[in-house]
């Protein structure tokens, strides 16, 4: 994973094949599948590379295979549709000839109208007041977390979870704080992508953490993401403080389903939802990438 938002913004810099094709890189990690994260940002870039007037306001992704981390993926858009306000792309994601991702991204005419968002919340701590990610987690399992590392380009702390949850009809309630730790150029499809990047940080914790407490002696669970949706409210600055505010309304049938609000300047800038698996497996038999229900792909 990106250890600097340099890093970071290398990966969303796409190699141009041919018409409509690009190549992505993979960073360095120690993580044995691509995060899904990665490949959301990389395909929203590549289809934002084939309508550059337009902006992408919602995307609908779905997880195939599991993604190689010691191959580059190859990013195929077509193009849908072209209409007088909206554009409609669909993107593939392959690895050596076998698609492991596809979504569709709409994009619109940057136009005024009426205007309303719900409020951020007031009752939680600031950012300077919060743990950081890994200082949450090594008082949560007894434990440094090593893999951490692996979200270095990011600034993440912990604002409520678990018992803290203010709202008695979700199981868990899920806030962090988060941003870039450097600046960000001044591009609305570096934002947007960044923003789908931190989406899948933490969804699958959501629907996770309710559980934990009775997985069996020896088990964990062993979540991955099985689709993401996202839509796009308004222009973001994600090198800026942003709330990420996360709830998970139900699990069933091995599969849990979370969504999320990222807000700044007290107004919601983007929303999304994800579902995944969440299977249990021998601790012993888990690559060493899960030791948080953090987001992956299936």
């Amino acid at each position: 994973m990106p250890s600097t938002t340099a890093e970071l913004l290398d990966l969303l810099d796409l190699e141009d094949l041919d018409l409509d094709l690009f190549r992505g890189r993979q960073p360095h990690t120690t993580w044995q599948r691509t995060f899904g994260g990665q490949v959301l940002a990389q395909a929203l870039v590549a289809s934002a590379r084939t309508t550059p007037e337009r902006t992408a306001h919602s995307m609908h992704a779905l997880f195939l295979h599991a993604g190689r981390t010691d191959l580059p993926m190859i990013f195929d858009v077509e193009r849908i549709r072209d209409g007088r306000t909206f554009s409609t792309r669909r993107v593939n994601a392959r690895q050596y000839g076998r698609t492991i991702f596809t979504a569709e991204v709409s994009f619109k005419n940057r136009e005024d109208g009426p205007e309303h968002s719900d409020p951020m919340p007031d009752y939680l701590p600031g950012p300077e007041n919060c743990p950081t990610l890994a200082q949450a987690l090594e008082q949560m399992l007894g434990r440094p977390t090593p893999t951490v590392k692996e979200w270095d380009a990011l600034d993440v702390r912990l604002a409520s979870s678990g018992p803290q949850r203010p709202d008695p009809n979700h199981a868990t309630h899920l806030s962090l704080w988060v941003r870039t730790t450097a600046s960000l150029p001044d591009d609305r499809v570096v934002q947007r992508a960044i923003l789908a990047y931190i989406s899948d940080i933490s969804l699958m914790a959501g629907a996770v953490m309710p559980h934990l407490g009775s997985v069996p002696p020896g088990m964990v669970v062993n979540p991955a993401s099985l689709d993401h949706a996202m839509w796009f409210h308004r222009t973001a600055e994600a090198d800026r403080w942003m709330l990420y505010d996360q709830v998970s309304p139900s699990a069933s049938g091995l599969l849990g389903f979370s969504m999320g609000r990222l807000m700044q300047d007290g107004k919601l800038i983007a929303s999304c939802c994800q579902e995944g698996v969440m299977r249990l497996v021998d601790a012993k038999d888990l690559d060493a990438s899960v030791t948080f229900p953090l987001g992956r792909s299936e």
